[in-house]
């Protein structure tokens, strides 16, 4: 019995290589009154994250910066005990080394990009945008513009969440945002669910 096969009737099996997402908070951890409420809500979305992560490749990290430096208190990671353990214990107070936060996250992510070459890092920066310790010489708030401009040269998503009250905002955040070429935030009330749903929209847009 003859047939024929048309071209259309091949088929081939393609095997598609799913992209992961680095989301790596930066928070301030400097003294304000918000600071309690600024670290439950990074706790919270975290975790939430990493549920949902659960089945998939993602990561979630957290930069936090007070006193004269920044520390990795949670390298990247997709597990969740992990991660509470990490997130029991922040201390929290002193000065504001904004541009210390910024170059730890820059190393971080540099580093998880060269041992991952297919992820797609996001950086989620929550503060007032005001910096008050330098690394080097120079003033602190031009310092931390530089390292912006670097890291938004090199393609690395960012979001920034401004942190300070309405009342008192004098826009540092928002020129923070425009050195990362980020969008900038503000939620009105911070919680874990709203941090969350935020950075979902950012991963899908």
């Amino acid at each position: 019995m003859a047939f024929a096969i048309q071209r259309q009737d091949l088929q081939r099996k393609v095997r598609v290589k799913r992209t992961a997402n680095l989301v790596l908070f930066v928070v301030d951890a400097s003294w304000s009154m918000a600071v309690a409420e600024r670290m439950a809500a990074t706790k919270g979305a975290i975790l939430s994250l990493l549920t949902d992560a659960y089945q998939r490749r993602d990561r979630v990290g957290l930069v936090v910066f007070q006193k004269d430096r920044a520390n990795l208190v949670l390298p990247p990671t997709n597990s969740v005990q992990l991660a509470q353990r990490a997130l029991a214990d922040i201390p929290v107070g002193g000065k504001t080394p904004l541009s210390a936060g910024l170059f730890m996250a820059h190393e971080v992510i540099t580093r998880e990009k060269r041992l991952h070459p297919d992820v797609l890092p996001l950086m989620i920066l929550l503060t007032d945008g005001a910096g008050n310790v330098a690394l080097g010489d120079g003033a602190p708030q031009p310092e931390a513009h530089r390292l912006a401009d670097q890291i938004a040269e090199e393609d690395i998503r960012s979001v920034v969440v401004n942190m300070e009250h309405t009342a008192f905002d004098q826009g540092l955040a928002d020129a923070l945002a425009e050195h990362l070429k980020a969008p900038c935030y503000t939620l009105s009330e911070l919680r874990a669910e709203n941090l969350y749903q935020a950075v979902k929209a950012e991963l899908n847009s």
